[in-house]
């Protein structure tokens, strides 16, 4: 009997989710098949497909380098989940997985754009490499249809410029977005000559509960250790769209709907973002507020525009097609940020056997606003 775990309060938090979920073209009963899928974001999708009652199995696939074990564990007793512990460079044993599978999650991928500067083979290997692998087993296996988490970042630094799916040439500024660019062009190319469908969605920034990496995590990591500063990467003014966990999962299940959908050999593309966008000091200071904070921790900006090589200091996305398409974010960029941040502070206390040190900082004292 599936069972979803109660987090912050809210039991089966993705039951209307459940209820929107179509069936696909194998017999109404697919199989569906998440790469990434112990993940942040990919965990949450797994929530959402379990929690359908017509779902006869979902296989995860996951390296386990930025996947957590802990975010699988309230389906450890569902004989629906096959957890697959493998990397996708491995095509050979990857393939064999994807044998009677009708729709693919493609989510696995480096999780931090910022990683691919120490390393620059990451992005070739965990974006266009490990896409490429992917499409090759739906090929060889003839499973249908893959829905694709793509980037903003794809669209590189146009400043101000609100940026639709039409624009172009894309050109990205870091190879994290180089590796979403070139994973895009071969889903067009497989699609177009194999037949298969594909729903490319490129996402704003994501953050809620059972993060791994960002601006979020990285500033309750350094409050943990020192709750009197924080350090900010850049001057803070970096604004971009962020969108709240469960609301992308909403999203990423509807473009598996609109997959299905398409005739064979096509593919869509479509922004997932609100719009505007959110600073990072607002971030900062709405997370050292929560925490209670606010008066007694200094925090301290830089002095460029950008946190990184390759960050982009502004984005701004505009999702008309998407809405006009039949769906809408329920909230606004900081509402996302603000709820995110409240969930995360409640999520940390529940959390059994992580692997990471992540934590609420010893001298917090929780403020809901």
């Amino acid at each position: 009997m599936y069972r979803l775990i109660v987090e912050s309060g809210e039991r089966f938090p993705y039951a209307s989710t459940a209820k929107r979920l179509k069936p696909s073209t194998k017999k109404n009963r697919p199989v569906i098949l998440v790469t990434g899928g112990a993940g942040f974001i990919g965990s949450h999708l797994l929530d959402a497909l379990l929690a359908g009652a017509a779902t006869p199995e979902v296989r995860v696939l996951d390296n386990f380098s930025s996947g957590r074990r802990e975010h699988l564990a309230q389906h450890k007793n569902d004989p629906r989940l096959k957890v697959f512990k493998l990397d996708l460079l491995d095509f050979k044993k990857a393939a064999a997985t994807f044998k009677g599978v009708d729709r693919v999650f493609h989510l696995a991928a480096n999780p931090d754009a910022r990683w691919g500067i120490d390393n620059t083979r990451l992005d070739l290997e965990q974006e266009t490499l490990v896409t490429y692998h992917v499409l090759e087993a739906m090929r060889r296996h003839g499973a249908a249809q893959i829905v694709f988490a793509s980037s903003g970042t794809v669209y590189g630094d146009v400043g101000a410029t609100v940026t639709r799916e039409t624009l172009g040439p894309a050109l990205p500024i870091s190879l994290y977005g180089a590796g979403k660019v070139a994973s895009e062009a071969l889903i067009s190319a497989f699609c177009a000559t194999f037949g298969l469908r594909g729903v490319i969605l490129r996402f704003g920034n994501i953050v809620g509960e059972r993060t791994t990496h960002g601006a979020i995590y990285d500033f309750l990591r350094r409050l943990a250790k020192n709750s009197a500063e924080l350090k900010v990467l850049g001057n803070g003014r970096q604004s971009k769209p962020y969108i709240y966990v469960r609301d992308i999962v909403d999203a990423i299940v509807f473009g598996g709907e609109k997959c299905a959908e398409l005739e064979a050999g096509r593919f869509d593309v479509f922004n997932v973002a609100p719009d505007g966008g959110t600073t990072v000091r607002f971030i900062a200071e709405e997370l050292v507020a929560q925490l209670g904070f606010k008066g007694r921790t200094k925090i301290s900006y830089g002095t460029t525009a950008g946190g990184w090589p390759g960050d982009v200091p502004v984005s701004r996305m505009d999702s008309t097609k998407l809405r006009n398409a039949g769906f809408v974010l329920p909230r606004s960029s900081d509402e996302a940020v603000r709820l995110a941040i409240r969930r995360i502070l409640e999520w940390l206390p529940q959390r059994k056997n992580a692997k990471d040190d992540l934590r609420l900082p010893k001298d917090a004292k929780l403020i809901s606003n």
